[in-house]
């Protein structure tokens, strides 16, 4: 048995292989990422039947290779890079080089003998660009909206307390035609109440009123062209940002339909179309894992406990190890969950009832959710949750004897 280890880049990636006794076979060589290079890896490591390639996760540089290898037949085992840096640390190594780290890949392989990784499900990756794309989108819609408040509170600071949401249509359909106080005292209040937002809906008489007359004694000082315009640009990219969200969650769904645990996780009371569509971006099929333990190790919600010496804490914090971002695409739903799922709200009021502090709760609460997508998941059947039977307003009285 042989063992690679590659060392991932941009343009370059580096190759080093050792066999079973961890005696080097193939001393570190760079190949490029171009069709030549992957030629050229693919003649050094050789016949793919006993050989495991063991390589880094590191940004997306790794996928095109990962899928020619597999392509070419090579059981291939994808690292977390922590992983490889811890054992890097055991030796105190000192010096650090794309030839270093090849070959200390390899040998974390030959050691630690990784289980490999298959290849990702079609279905699995088009939802995970889709997953990510939404969550770049909805990060420049904050982003926007965030630009628009500093720009509202210096042109009409008094509009917020009128229409909160400055990322609703509402919103940007009075800014972008009317961006500061001094264009709202110069419109005509039938003008105002005659706008549409939505397509649908007019702003009315009430708010127009109301915009108008907080325009009048505003303390907004900064009403020049170069606040207008920012206020119109922020709107429109608003807009833009707004259909694209929609479109995208629309052709999320659609993929989800085509995924069969996916699909399944819906049944779940709390989780929507959006949140199984993040579970599956993230984690691939949650049946992969080992049990629902190592699911909710996965995620990062399991206590951390760390006593030392006189220090002993009475609770036990979170790991600080776990996937953040589904742990953190995690917490509303939980939060849903816990107010429609029967079966959660139950176990979520007995921790409450036991003295467990709201935020603890809710995270027993996610952990046990994970539980039920692992056993959905697993079992390919829709959730059926068991409630204990509830008991008997007039008990006889041969059950209190």
């Amino acid at each position: 048995m042989r063992f690679a280890g590659i060392d991932i880049g941009s343009q370059t990636h580096v190759v080093a292989v050792v066999d079973e006794t961890g005696q080097v076979l193939l001393k570190p060589q760079a190949v490029n990422e171009d069709a030549e290079g992957y030629r050229a890896l693919v003649e050094a490591l050789g016949s793919p039947q006993d050989v495991l390639v063991a390589l880094e996760a590191t940004g997306h540089y790794w996928k095109n290779l990962f899928a020619h290898l597999a392509a070419a037949g090579f059981s291939l085992a994808l690292l977390n890079p922590v992983r490889t840096r811890r054992f890097a640390e055991e030796d105190l190594a000192r010096t650090k080089t794309d030839s270093i780290d090849a070959l200390g890949i390899a040998r974390f392989a030959h050691q630690k003998r990784p289980r490999a990784t298959p290849l990702p499900h079609a279905a699995t990756e088009e939802l995970r660009e889709l997953v990510r794309l939404r969550e770049r989108l909805v990060q420049d819609f904050g982003d926007r909206v965030r630009q628009l408040h500093r720009l509202v509170d210096l042109g009409f600071p008094e509009f917020t307390r009128h229409v909160k949401d400055l990322g609703s249509e509402l919103a940007c359909a009075l800014l972008e035609n009317y961006p500061t106080a001094e264009a709202f005292r110069a419109a005509r209040p039938r003008t105002v109440a005659y706008l549409r937002y939505d397509g649908r809906h007019f702003v009315g008489r009430e708010l127009a009123h109301a915009l108008l007359e907080a325009a009048k004694v505003s303390v907004g000082a900064h009403h020049g062209e170069a606040w207008r315009v920012q206020v119109r640009y922020a709107c429109e990219d608003l807009g833009v940002l707004r259909r694209r969200l929609k479109d995208l969650e629309r052709d999320i769904e659609k993929k989800l339909e085509a995924h069969d645990v996916g699909t399944l996780l819906t049944t779940i009371d709390g989780i929507g179309p959006l949140t199984a569509a993040r579970l599956i971006a993230e984690v691939g099929n949650p049946a992969d894992f080992r049990d629902a333990k190592a699911l909710a190790a996965y995620v990062g919600v399991v206590p951390g406990l760390s006593h030392s010496g006189k220090r002993t804490p009475s609770r036990a914090g979170l790991s600080p190890y776990g996937n953040a971002r589904l742990r953190h695409a995690l917490w509303m739903p939980t939060l849903t969950a816990v107010r429609k799922n029967p079966w959660l709200r139950r176990f979520y009021e007995g921790l409450r009832a036991r003295g467990k502090l709201p935020k603890q709760a809710l995270v027993a609460a996610m952990r046990k959710l994970l539980a039920a997508v692992y056993s959905v998941a697993k079992r390919r059947q829709p959730f059926t949750p068991l409630l204990p039977a509830a008991p008997s307003p007039n008990p006889s009285p041969c059950a209190n004897a």
